[in-house]
């Protein structure tokens, strides 16, 4: 994932990193909703990677200042 990430910041790729951290967080919403099986080592491993994606769009944020805050977020 760290690769993943470093490559769309590398391009600047912001749209990707979004998306990325959406299916992320929805596969991490499925699998806080399972039941029968713990899934605790999956969901870990889920959050490491949308920290990881995380801070690769902080990487990505304009200057403070530079735009208007609606128009990054």
């Amino acid at each position: 994932m760290e690769m993943i990430v470093a490559g769309y910041v590398k391009v600047r790729d912001r749209r990707a990193l979004a998306d990325l951290l959406a299916h992320r967080r929805k596969v991490l919403g499925e699998l806080q909703a399972v039941s029968g099986i713990n899934p605790a080592n999956a969901v870990q491993a889920v959050q490491d990677e949308i920290a990881i994606i995380e801070t690769g769009l902080e990487e990505l944020k304009p200057p403070p200042g530079s735009l208007p805050e609606n128009e990054w977020s």
